[in-house]
């Protein structure tokens, strides 16, 4: 099985490769593009949130003489494929029984950003890539990871600042890899090298950019590159403060979106839910030896992810990411014998027993027949399995 695996995982991550960079080309000089519209913003004006990336874009274009967008779909090119070349090094050669199966190709993780192109290559990226480059920094290595933490964290809120709001799955690992058991130690060596990373996330969130160097920064873009600031890059403006950010989301909550979304995190996270709720931490540590397996643990862990749903409406997003983070901090741990798969979990005669033909079909079904659409108000999608060959073939025969 883990041969085989490994071969599918390889056919289907660059299947997902050939197709994001398709429709990265394809959409990279649409005029209302809202991953372009991210990549935007830059520091013309000044410093400002997610700046850090657009500024590096514009210096590259300038220096190379390209246009911007040309800079920026290369960039995203580069970055996607670096993504999915991390993704197999770090998922391959691992024991999988068929629920790990059903957690790597559910449709809320590596599929989701092909099924809604609009998500493909915006800035959480960066945070996926230094993820799993943290990841597979080898456990013994202690003191680089410590100073991987300590100056490249601070990178990564510059980047995407809602970053802060995964901090405890990092706080988590760090925990059960060095078995802190006292909770000095677990404040010196490991909460203290996020200091400045808090700082500064508390920095970029109690100082948005003023109308004043908004307008330079649109001025700059408009006169160098004739680009609008526009959907991403414009929100800078009209969601500013912190208030500003709950406020949007008001008048869009209903019912119907809270029960489509705990349906689509139930659905979506079953396998890794079934996962934590079978695994336990094999060393005594501080706080999360009080539990009887991982999945309490894990909510606890997202529990931060509350307040990004609450304050943006990319909630296909949100849900995208914090399925990564979960996902890959549980491999992790899983790959560095830090837990205990339950045995009785492990040799279930259901999971054994199962028809080949009958786990075929269910697996269709639940990878590909579905995906959460990105914003709060749309419906789930269907068959992105289906819809995702479709729209290139359509684009190509368009042409």
């Amino acid at each position: 099985m883990k041969k085989n695996i490994n071969i599918y995982i390889f056919i289907y991550l660059i299947i997902l490769f050939l197709f994001s960079v398709f429709f990265l080309y394809q959409k990279h000089n649409v005029a209302n593009d809202s991953t372009i519209s991210e990549w935007l913003i830059n520091y013309e004006g000044g410093f400002t949130k997610r700046g850090l990336i657009g500024q590096i874009s514009i210096y590259i274009s300038n220096f190379f003489l390209i246009k911007l967008r040309d800079t920026i779909f290369l960039f995203q090119t580069l970055l996607v494929g670096t993504y999915f070349f991390l993704v197999y090094n770090f998922i391959k050669n691992n024991f999988y029984n068929k629920i790990f199966i059903f957690a790597i190709f559910t449709p809320i993780f590596i599929l989701y950003p092909i099924a809604e192109i609009e998500v493909l290559a915006r800035k959480e990226i960066f945070i996926f890539i230094y993820l799993l480059t943290y990841c597979l920094i080898p456990t013994k290595r202690k003191n680089f990871k410590l100073f991987y933490k300590l100056f490249l964290f601070p990178v990564a809120i510059l980047i995407w600042e809602p970053v802060i709001f995964f901090i405890l799955f990092f706080f988590f690992l760090d925990l059960i890899e060095n078995k802190i058991k006292n909770i000095n130690k677990l404040f010196f060596i490991n909460i203290a090298v996020y200091i400045p990373s808090i700082i500064l996330a508390a920095y970029i969130a109690l100082n948005p950019i003023s109308d004043e160097a908004h307008k330079l920064m649109a001025a700059s873009l408009t006169e160098n590159f004739n680009e609008k600031c526009y959907m991403s890059c414009d929100l800078l403006r009209s969601k500013s403060s912190i208030y500003q950010q709950f406020q949007g989301n008001f008048d869009k909550y209903s019912a119907e979106i809270f029960i489509r979304y705990i349906l689509i995190i139930i659905i979506g996270f079953g396998p890794l839910f079934i996962l934590l709720f079978n695994s336990k931490l094999k060393n005594q540590t501080y706080f999360f030896s009080k539990f009887n397996n991982l999945l309490v643990p894990y909510l606890i862990l997202l529990s931060p992810v509350i307040l990004l749903f609450a304050m943006g409406y990319d909630w296909g997003r949100w849900v995208n990411i914090s399925y990564v983070f979960s996902i890959i901090s549980f491999i992790y741990i899983y790959k560095n014998n830090l837990i205990n798969l339950s045995e009785k979990f492990l040799n279930n005669k259901i999971f054994k027993k199962v028809n080949k033909k009958i786990f075929i079909f269910i697996f269709i079904i639940f990878c590909f027949g579905w995906n959460p659409k990105t914003v709060i108000t749309g419906d789930v999608a269907s068959f992105p399995g289906y819809r995702i060959p479709y729209k290139a073939l359509k684009i190509i025969l368009k042409d």
